[in-house]
């Protein structure tokens, strides 16, 4: 069994209680009893988060403020589309504000909001809904441990049970 590692470095599993602050208001936030966990150095979470957690040991607290450059990137202009009415899924209703998950042509999933509706035209935005956004994290360390083979072969966290 490897060593239990003293301070986060690539490669070490984190388990990490946070709470995400977004224009004031709180959006997100795990304790240490759900603590998120994942793979320091994979990407399993933002950049701009992760790399300001390297070198932190477990009991360490700090704040950081993720810009959008490398949080949930910019507004893109190009995100936001007009899409007929008659494309929604049968017995979604089109209203301003609603969220849905669509598929592109490719069939990839995207997330989209309603903007605007006008005759049988909806305007959707496609962009994260935190694109542009300056993002608060108040950030405690739970727990840190070595990676498994498999899980860095996999490039993230195994958890008890089940998959993310």
């Amino acid at each position: 069994m490897a060593d239990k590692p003293e301070i986060i470095a690539d490669d070490v599993v984190v388990s990490l209680a946070y709470k995400l602050t977004v224009d004031g208001e709180v959006l997100d936030e795990a304790g240490a009893e759900d603590a998120l966990q994942f793979l320091q150095g994979h990407r399993n979470i933002i950049p701009g988060l992760e790399s300001q957690l390297t070198g932190m040991k477990v009991g360490e607290s700090k704040s950081v403020v993720v810009p959008p450059e490398t949080g949930y990137g910019g507004v893109d202009k190009d995100s936001i589309d007009a899409v007929p009415a008659s494309e929604f899924p049968e017995g979604v209703k089109p209203e301003v504000g609603l969220e849905l998950e669509v598929k592109d042509k490719e069939g990839n999933e995207m997330y989209g909001r309603v903007l605007s509706i006008q005759d049988d035209k909806v305007t959707m935005d496609f962009n994260h809904p935190l694109a542009g956004k300056e993002l608060h994290f108040d950030v405690k360390i739970i727990d840190l441990r070595a990676a498994t083979g498999e899980e860095l072969a996999h490039g993230h966290v195994h958890a008890h049970g089940h998959h993310h």
